[in-house]
């Protein structure tokens, strides 16, 4: 019953993949080799039910010959008792078994079919005890408070689970208190890792994460989730009211306050297109936004929540022209006062930055500001060089 499962999930996985992926099939004229990896699924789908309807055919064959050959048996029975004479009490009883037999054939056959659902069922169990037996983050029991929004790493190194190589090595490094700071470099060198081990997603396998001079683990999960907040590159926004969507960085905040953090935001002309303003359900009746649209709106829960650490992964870079400016004002905006860790790969959005640590394979191996990095001959000079060569390209060029 596993295995069937596994098949069925395989199945809705590559369908609902390939539905959603049908724009980007047709762009690239790739619909037969997508539709292969669909297909693909459907015939191994297809292989284990037949095989195994074909190892249940002989026992399912026995099981429902045995159960109608009853009529025949009481039949004979019938006749065999009573070629001498009837009597009244015989031809009840038999009367009452030949009534009552397609009753237990049709209790039987619902028996087989609840066991089998009681399969299913046990391994649906299975899969969810699986994940409920994954150990959350250990909580301390004598939780301290960070003294101010300071951040320090001190000889962390990190890997994820079954990975061969670690995806941080020895990183050390001290933010002050209302410092920006950037993460630069290559994809892969563990940018985004970095910062996620600053709010606790995961635990460093060695070194230590202090956050006001107290480590990330003896700091309650809740205070923790008051002193950082993170925009992430791509906005996650739930199919509900605009107001919904930004009181989740605050339960209990008013339309007052929600309405001043989409002015600080610079979302007051999105909220002026839609037809019912912050109440608008985004992903109805035509009410979508463009990624810079939403990243806005991400933006807006993150003035709302007003954590002292904030942490920007690729914050800009679904933001076309006139969104990214926008953008730019509402971070200026929201880092009044806190401490920024910046996650970019667009160069020119770290250039005021007051400390740039440039990453490559899990290892810092250069930091300073924009205007230090580039006088040294190192990979941040080079990134910079190739970024305004990018810049400056033209079709036809």
């Amino acid at each position: 019953m596993k295995e069937y499962q596994n098949s069925l999930e395989q199945m809705s996985n590559e369908a609902v993949e390939y539905v959603r992926g049908i724009p980007v099939v047709k762009t690239f004229g790739q619909s037969v080799f997508s539709f292969k990896r669909f297909k693909a699924s459907i015939d191994n789908y297809e292989k284990w039910v037949t095989s195994y309807t074909k190892d249940l055919r002989m026992p399912m064959m026995f099981f429902t010959t045995a159960i109608n050959a009853v009529f025949a048996v009481l039949i004979g029975a019938g006749l065999f008792f009573t070629r001498n004479e009837v009597t009244n009490e015989f031809l009840l009883n038999l009367l009452f078994y030949i009534i009552i037999t397609p009753i237990i054939t049709v209790t039987l056959n619902k028996i087989m079919y609840s066991s089998e659902n009681m399969m299913i069922v046990q391994d649906a169990l299975e899969r969810i005890d699986s994940i409920m037996r994954i150990k959350p983050l250990s909580e301390t029991k004598a939780p301290k408070y960070p003294k101010d929004n300071s951040v320090v790493l001190k000889d962390v190194s990190f890997c994820y689970k079954d990975a061969k190589e670690n995806a941080l090595n020895h990183i050390s490094l001290e933010i002050n208190s209302g410092e920006h700071v950037a993460f630069v470099g290559p994809s892969g060198g563990g940018k985004t890792t970095l910062a996620s081990l600053i709010a606790r997603f995961w635990d460093a396998d060695s070194g230590e994460v202090r956050i006001g001079n107290v480590n990330v683990k003896d700091i309650s999960k809740e205070e923790l989730m008051n002193n950082v907040s993170f925009v992430f590159q791509d906005s996650k926004l739930l199919k509900t009211s605009i107001f919904e969507n930004i009181r989740l960085a605050k339960p209990d905040a008013t339309r007052e306050e929600v309405s001043k953090a989409l002015k600080e935001a610079q979302c007051e002309d999105i909220i002026e297109k839609l037809t019912d303003g912050i109440d608008t359900i985004i992903g109805t009746k035509g009410n979508y936004l463009s990624g810079g649209e939403a990243q806005r709106i991400s933006i807006a829960r993150a003035m709302l929540k007003n954590a002292p650490i904030l942490i920007l992964d690729e914050a800009t870079a679904f933001a076309d022209p006139d969104n990214e400016s926008k953008v730019q004002a509402a971070f200026s905006t929201l880092s009044k006062g806190k401490t920024v860790i910046m996650i970019a790969h667009r160069l020119s959005t770290v250039t005021g930055a007051d400390c740039i640590y440039v990453l490559k394979g899990g290892e810092i191996c250069e930091a300073g500001s924009h205007s230090e990095l580039t006088k040294r001959n190192g990979l941040y000079s080079h990134m910079w060089h190739e970024y305004n060569s990018a810049a400056k390209w033209k079709v036809g060029a």
